[in-house]
């Protein structure tokens, strides 16, 4: 079965930065993190109707995602 919601989020966690395995392992690791725990904006985004709220919650979790790695990791 695809899951296109998580697949989005992935990729918009990666999306810019260096094709290192370190950097792929800890997006990994930061956007299950997100994806589970909801922190912040992220769970309100699941509120959105239709599939908006299902792709809304996983592609924040990407944005987030990035957004630390770029900030502590490049």
């Amino acid at each position: 079965k695809v899951v296109i919601d998580e697949v989005a989020g992935m990729f918009v966690s990666v999306i810019g930065l260096n094709f290192d395995i370190r950097i792929m392992a800890t997006a990994f690791v930061l956007f299950r993190f997100f994806d589970i725990v909801k922190p912040l904006f992220i769970k309100r985004m699941e509120r959105l109707p239709g599939g908006w709220g299902v792709m809304a919650d996983d592609v924040l979790s990407g944005v987030y995602t990035n957004l630390l790695i770029r900030t502590f990791v490049c």
